[in-house]
């Protein structure tokens, strides 16, 4: 097998980088690779997510950076997703406002406020949901590997904390008194849904990746 000395993950975000770069530390190291993300090819085209999971959108993506790289991919997808309602917002959950046109932050904002809206007169003892995500490896042999993280917790009435982004001011961790945007990164990489999906893809990087 071809050695490789990096590994592309499907993101045009240097803070999404960042943070799977801390996840799989050990994992990188011990096989010699750098993690870089997208942006750093230019041939990679924007892939249209109509997969109907998240393990599916999660694999187009993967697979649209192995076809224009010609190296290994990660990639993942995740999203929210609510007891009540069924598991949605689920693979909706970035565009569940429908205000696609809005900034992230804004977008952000009007997914969050919609959600909390639908469960007004939801009670507390039913407003359980969790955050999943799909993780997955493509190898430039058609190689594939997936792993799924989940992240329970409860939701709040209001929007508590200032870190992460998304829907985590709103989830109150299971066990915790906190939502998740009130724990450090570090806090949040050791129990959150990518960290658990991420950590379980990495023996399969170990098994595929080593020179």
């Amino acid at each position: 097998m071809t050695a490789y000395d990096r590994v592309v993950l499907a993101t045009t975000n240097p803070h999404k980088v960042e943070e799977l770069a801390a996840i799989l530390a050990d994992v990188l190291g011990e096989l010699g690779l750098t993690l870089v993300g997208q942006q750093e090819y230019a041939a990679v085209p924007d892939v249209v997510e109509d997969g109907v999971t998240f393990a599916e959108n999660a694999l187009l993506k993967a697979r649209a950076v192995v076809a224009a790289t010609g190296l290994p991919a990660l990639a993942d997808d995740s999203g929210l997703a609510v007891d009540v309602l069924g598991g949605a917002p689920g693979i909706f959950s970035a565009r569940w406002s429908g205000r696609l046109d809005l900034p992230r932050a804004e977008k952000d904002r009007a997914n969050l406020e919609l959600l909390l809206a639908q469960l007004a007169d939801v009670k507390d003892e039913h407003r359980g949901a969790g955050f999943v995500c799909a993780a997955v490896l493509v190898l430039p042999d058609g190689t594939e590997r997936v792993a799924e993280g989940h992240f329970r917790g409860t939701l709040t009435r209001e929007p508590i904390g200032d870190n992460g982004f998304g829907y985590d001011p709103i989830l109150r961790v299971e066990g915790d008194t906190r939502t998740s945007a009130q724990l450090t990164p570090e806090e949040k990489n050791a129990v959150s849904h990518r960290g658990k999906a991420f950590r379980a893809l990495a023996p399969h990087l170990r098994e595929l990746l080593s020179p």
